[in-house]
This record gives structure tokens, sequence and C-alpha cells, in this order.
């Protein structure tokens, strides 16, 4: 007997929820569904179902739990706004579905407490997405910390930093306000912390942190005497400035963003060195864990390179992961190689995108092989997508497939690091943390 598929809402018809809506038209039709949308702007939900020559059914927030029940929904996947994660996951939990969240699962403590809150009365499953669990070469430093490679691991290391392009998006969008994603240290960091926290089998008990806007922003800028006059990216005068972004030259921009304004008034492209911003583009953390490691953490969002290196320091050595996301930024419309054979090649140029070393006492360092995989974040997308929908996904003995409970410490570590700069105090999480 064939099992039905489980059909699916999808809340928030922006690029992040393209992922799920490939993957439900695509490998995992026979066992999932489609079936309904949910979106605050009714131009975007007709743009993004055009993208795929669909006509589901849609609706606004005021009739959520009407699509779920005239659909009869078995999952919500929820890709909205941060601020409004809590609200979906909740109300979905509560109309008898389980969900599927993208990252951050939401963005401060009590919104955290409400979903569990609501998990526990309900009973309802919630799957958070964090795809770089599944990337080869973070799952590779797993398992070989699972196996005790470097001992007890004693101190962590971690260096994020995002390029000049990517970084810079964060600064246009809707991220640019702390309220709506709780600043970079919880939309961006809750996939480094909850690495940490995966990696290590602990959670965090105290964090320290310090930061601030140093580069983006109207101040900054006027200070290194770069008067930017333009307001929007999409404006003539911000024409050939690499830190505009042009809406009307990106497809997918262009129908899903620059012409959706007139329903919800979003601007997608806005001026990243303009006033409004409240989050910050560089962070240091401290953070102690509860099995008494402590973590250094550094994130920059204006860096000419993107990636990340991490270190493990253990009582039988150390283990470094290096990886390369993007070696250098071009400027838009240039190609990569012709900049390299323009500008000159590097004396050390970038040869691999990720190294692995361990370095045992008394003995040589040794490099560790990394399986190589393609596709977003790392290999980690669609590998997740499998865990997601498959109905019969692969043995995990490294416990990849993070819950509920994986998604509050997640943003534990960021919500106490935005209290520990707003006080300029250490800040233990158990306070923030009250029946988490």
């Amino acid at each position: 007997m064939n099992t039905p598929r489980k059909r699916h809402v999808i809340v928030g018809t922006g690029s992040r929820a393209t992922m799920f809506r490939d993957a439900l038209l695509g490998r995992y039709a026979p066992v999932a569904e489609l079936v309904g949308l949910c979106d605050i702007n009714p131009l975007r939900i007709a743009a993004w179902q055009a993208e795929a020559g669909l006509a589901l059914p849609s609706c606004g927030p005021a009739d959520f739990e009407k699509l779920l029940r005239e659909q009869r929904v078995d999952r919500v996947i929820v890709t909205s706004v941060d601020r409004t994660h809590h609200d979906y996951i909740c109300r979905a939990m509560e109309a008898g579905c389980d969900v599927v969240t993208e990252k951050p699962m939401t963005v401060d403590a009590d919104k955290c407490r409400q979903i569990l809150d609501t998990q526990r009365r309900t009973g309802r499953r919630l799957a958070v997405t964090f795809n770089y669990r599944y990337a080869p070469r973070n799952s590779k430093v797993k398992e070989l910390l699972q196996d005790g490679l470097v001992g007890r691991v004693t101190s962590v290391h971690f260096e994020w930093v995002l390029d000049t392009r990517h970084g810079a998006d964060y600064f246009r969008r809707w991220h640019r306000d702390k309220r709506n994603g709780g600043g970079l240290a919880v939309h961006k960091s809750t996939h480094h912390f909850d690495l940490v926290n995966w990696w290590l089998g602990t959670r965090p008990e105290t964090v320290v942190a310090m930061g601030g806007l140093r580069f983006y922003g109207r101040e900054n800028a006027e200070a290194r005497g770069e008067l930017r006059a333009y307001v929007r990216g999409s404006s003539e005068a911000a024409a050939g400035d690499p830190f505009a972004l042009d809406l009307r030259k990106n497809d997918g921009h262009r129908r899903l963003y620059f012409e959706c304004e007139a329903a919800d008034g979003y601007l997608r492209d806005q001026n990243v060195f303009g006033d409004g911003i409240s989050i910050e583009d560089e962070l240091s953390l401290l953070v102690r864990y509860e099995n008494r490691a402590v973590m250094t953490y550094h994130l920059t969002a204006f860096a000419p390179w993107e990636g990340y290196r991490v270190a493990f320091t253990g009582t039988k050595g150390r283990l470094e992961l290096e990886v390369v996301e993007n070696p250098f930024c071009a400027l838009e419309g240039e190609d990569a190689n012709q900049v390299k054979n323009v500008r000159g090649a590097s004396p050390h140029p970038v040869t691999e995108d990720a190294t692995l070393i361990y370095r045992p006492h008394w003995a040589e360092p040794v490099k560790i092989e990394i399986p190589q995989a393609g596709g977003g974040h790392g290999g980690g997308d669609h590998r997740l997508l499998d865990d997601v929908f498959s109905t019969s996904p692969e043995p995990d003995p490294l416990g990849r497939a993070a819950g509920h409970e994986d998604g509050a410490w997640s943003i534990l570590t960021g919500v106490a690091a935005n209290r520990s700069l707003a006080t300029d105090a250490p800040v233990r999480v158990r306070d923030l943390a009250a029946g988490v």
C-alpha cells in the first residue's frame, strides 16, 4: 500500500524558500507535495508561483489557519522574516501541524520560550534547518572529535569572515534592523554557535561580547570620506558603485522584490552606507561551555574574502579546519579569471577550498582528506533535504538532524551576546533560558 504524500505549506515566498519549493516539486515529489503558500505580499506570491508554473492556494497572515485547515496540511515550512518565525511556528503546531523552520528558530528568549511551551503542549515535531552540519567537511570534524582524536577539547578558536558582497547584503535588506533578526549574532552566527554545540556535545554557559558597526552605515562612510549620495542601489546615481545592488539586473530579484514593492513597501536594495542600520558588522565573543571548554569567536562582515577558520585544542593535540568559500570579490560584471590576469596573480594563491590538519603532540602534522561535495552550504543543502523529506533517511551516527532544543541553544549564545553588548557585562545563558 502506498503511503500518502505529506502535504506542505510554505510561509514566506522569498528567495530562500525556493530551495524547499524545488525539492518538493522535484526529487521528493513521490513522498511530499506543496499545497499552499502564505506571505504578507500577494505580488511576491504571484511572482514566486509564476517562476515554477504553480497556481496554489495562498493567503496572508490573517488566514493562515484557514489555509492549513482547508488544505489538510501535515507540515509547515517557515522561511519568513526571522521575527515572525515564532508566530507561524506556534500557530502551525496549535493547528496540529509539524514544522520545519529556517534558522534562526527565533530572535530572543521570550519568543524561544513561547515556541518550546507550545511544542511541549502540542507534542508536534519541529525541525531546524542547520545545513552546515551536513557539509562533509563539518561532518568530518564532528566524527574526529567524537572519536577522541584530540582528546578532551579545552578551547576553540573560531573566525568567520563575510566578504564585501555577501556581508554587505545584510546591511541593505531587512536584516539591517536588529528587531527583525536579532543582528548577525543571532541571524548569521546561529549557524556557527550550533556547530560548536554539536561538535563538542555541550551547551553555552557564559558569554561576553564586544563589537559594533565599524564599516557600514553613514557615519563610518563619512569618516572615511566616502560620501554616497544615492539612496537605493537601483537609482542611476548608484551606477558603478561596488556596494550598490541593482535589482533590475537579476531576474529573480527583479520579479520577487523590485516589482513587488508596491504591496508592502519592502526595499531589498537599501544603501549600506545610509541611516537606519542597528546591527553590528564586527563581533567578538568569549564563550564558556558547560563542559568547561572556552571559545574565542570573531565575525567580520566586510572582509576581502569569505570563509572560516576553526581550531580545536585538546589534551592530545590540535585539529584545524580552514575553508575558503570565496577567495576574493570581483567587481560586478568582471570575470574572476580576467581580474587575476590584469591585476597579477597572488604570490600565495589559494589552491584549496578546504584543508583539515591534525597536529598531535610529539609528531608531525597529518593532513586529513575531506570528502568532496557540490551544492549550497558546502554540500550540506541536499543532505539536509534528505533528512527533512525522505521517508527512509540514511542512518546518522553523527546526529546531524536538529530539533527545537538545538534551535534554542544555538540562538541563546547570540541572545546572550546581544545582552552583553547592551550591558557591557558577562551574561549567564541560564538566566535567559528559564524553561528551555
